[in-house]
């Protein structure tokens, strides 16, 4: 079987990488399910394989995508049966910007008719700010924590899960537009980093406070002014590197990367009771799959009985698969990027 698929052929701007082409689609293995997609997601982590800075996407040529809504067509006899007909949220290990695929059942979680695009931002958005926020490190009410790219789809999920826990938010953002959005979420702090130096508006708004946990998708430069921010006792969670995207120097672009996160004594962490916790949800998936399945459901179960409201900022026909590459890389979406079929 023979279906359209998105795949990327070459490193770039989004209208020299990507081609449409039919792709063969295997059976699925015993411990799989195949799925007819409806829509699927994209997220900065295709930003930075379009552009060769990720490493965990596959050799080229390659079809991007972590995650997709469909229905299940077909069922491995390892998996369970009764998923077959159903109408589906599910992670992908790569393979998503496809019309069919395959991938593992744990991955897979039950939506009903619950709305298709809001489905999306549960799978890789939610589930990576629940395992972060109540898996990796557990926030405590009365926490102060610093989230990144607070508008995105990952920082909206963060701020929405911790918001209910009972959590201080100082959400960063690169522009005014956005604060709005983010004061609905339910931020009680908002820096706009574009206007200051962010760690100096935080240590501010910190005053005789200490700063409890960071979520950082940047890496770079920001990871030295976070460490200084936070306090004994206080966390470091990476979970991305979007200040390498965009460079045009190869390695040299790299090294200087990590040149700016620095170095950590070991004993140093002891000694003040400081944590750094790198995520990466394609290694929790591959290594400990019922933890995933956990996230996935709890999120799922916790949208569709309204304790979360997802956000989808904006929803584009497959075909314009380069449109919506731009915007999200642009820095000015919100809440979840969606194409449809």
């Amino acid at each position: 079987m023979t279906k359209l698929s998105i795949q990327l052929t070459k490193f770039g701007e989004p209208k020299e990488a990507f081609n449409f082409t039919e792709l063969i689609i295997p059976e699925p293995q015993k411990d799989e399910v195949q799925i007819s997609v409806e829509r699927f997601g994209i997220n900065y982590a295709d930003v930075m394989a379009r552009e060769g800075n990720y490493k965990e996407a596959p050799p080229l040529p390659c079809v991007l995508g972590y995650e997709v809504v469909g229905e299940v067509t077909k069922v491995g006899k390892d998996a369970p049966q009764d998923l077959m007909g159903k109408r589906v949220v599910a992670f992908t290990r790569f393979g998503g910007y496809s019309q069919c695929v395959n991938t593992k059942h744990f991955a897979v979680t039950e939506i009903g008719d619950y709305d298709g695009n809001k489905a999306l931002c549960i799978a890789t958005q939610y589930v990576t700010a629940y395992y972060m926020s109540n898996i990796a490190t557990n926030v405590q009410k009365g926490d102060c924590v610093l989230i990144h790219s607070a508008a995105g789809g990952v920082g909206t999920a963060l701020i929405q899960i911790l918001k209910k826990k009972g959590v201080e938010i100082i959400a960063k953002t690169g522009s005014d537009s956005k604060i709005p959005y983010l004061k609905s979420l339910g931020a009680d702090h908002i820096v706009n980093y574009n206007k200051s130096d962010y760690a100096e508006q935080v240590k501010t708004i910190l005053k005789d406070k200490i700063l409890h946990v960071s979520f950082n998708p940047i890496g770079g430069s920001t990871f030295k002014k976070d460490w200084k921010l936070l306090g004994l006792t206080g966390t470091l969670i990476l979970f991305g590197g979007s200040e390498m995207s965009g460079k045009k120097w190869g390695i040299f672009s790299k090294l200087n990367f990590i040149r700016k996160m620095g170095f950590v004594i070991p004993i140093g962490l002891m000694m003040q009771a400081k944590s750094i916790i790198g995520i990466n949800m394609l290694k929790v998936g591959d290594f400990k799959p019922l933890t995933l399945q956990y996230c996935l459901e709890e999120v799922m179960c916790m949208a569709i009985e309204g304790e979360l409201e997802p956000q989808v900022g904006a929803v584009y026909p497959a075909k314009k698969i380069c449109e919506a590459h731009e915007f999200l890389a642009s820095g000015k979406s919100t809440g979840k990027v969606v194409l449809e079929w």
